[in-house]
């Protein structure tokens, strides 16, 4: 299986070393950044093709930043024989697109909910056309450690609300609210907060730009930390309550 991985980032390189490995793969890697397409062919044993290449391929990966998913399907679904697969982190546009452009050709997305260099983790699977190069890309991801989970793109796109865009917005949003307190006023909830500040932070604020463009979710959290804000006492209890 020879297989075009569309991105040269961290996420297109764990895709690539995934599949070499585990599927035996042959892989390229195509980038807007020639020069870090070359990077990556040299960090994942590969190789770098032009982005303007005739060349086809058995399968072709796209692991783009989420705004231009899209777009990069519909250049470079055409140069795919087998499979397209995804790995942008969403999952409706991105396979409506695969549809519209490749109607007869496998088609699968994937979203690893974790950072490459965390692998393995859990990852959500929609086979929404499925054939022998997709499952053996599943089963690479299974053979590396990974739990990969059926689900659908509504499911998916729901979740990722919760997961990503309210989980987010609300570790920030505690992180532009606090002060700087010493260590020793630190509690267990506190010190876990500011953990997962600096977890959140410590990432790429594009990446994080773009989830909360995607998903809603951020608004909910804003709603909820003004009902506690103007609660009284009774309310606040209720309210507790309902979480407990």
């Amino acid at each position: 299986m020879n297989v075009l991985v569309v991105g040269a980032g961290a996420m297109g390189q764990w895709f690539a070393r995934t599949v070499r490995t585990h599927a035996d793969a042959s892989v390229a890697f195509t980038d807007l950044d020639q020069s870090a397409a070359e990077a990556a062919a040299d960090a994942v044993g590969g190789r770098a093709v032009a982005s303007d290449a005739a060349e086809t391929f058995d399968v072709v990966c796209i692991a783009v930043p989420m705004p231009v998913a899209e777009t990069a399907i519909d250049e470079f679904a055409p140069r795919t024989t087998n499979a397209i697969v995804d790995v942008t982190g969403s999952m409706a546009g991105p396979i409506a697109a695969m549809r519209d452009a490749v109607p007869d050709t496998q088609r699968l997305s994937l979203h690893p909910l974790f950072a490459p260099e965390n692998a393995p983790g859990n990852v959500a699977v929609v086979s929404d056309a499925s054939g022998p190069d997709a499952v053996a890309v599943v089963d690479a991801l299974a053979a590396a450690g990974n739990n990969c989970f059926e689900t659908t793109a509504a499911e998916h796109d729901e979740a990722m609300e919760t997961v990503q865009a309210s989980a987010h917005a609300a570790v920030l949003a505690f992180a532009m609210a606090a002060a700087d307190v010493p260590d020793r006023f630190q509690t267990p909830i506190s010190a876990g907060l500011f953990d997962l500040v600096e977890q959140v932070t410590g990432g790429d604020p594009r990446v994080y730009a773009d989830i909360q463009a995607a998903f809603d979710g951020a608004d909910a959290v804003a709603d909820a930390a003004r009902q506690i804000a103007d609660a009284d006492a009774d309310t606040f209890e209720r309210l507790y309550e309902q979480l407990s």
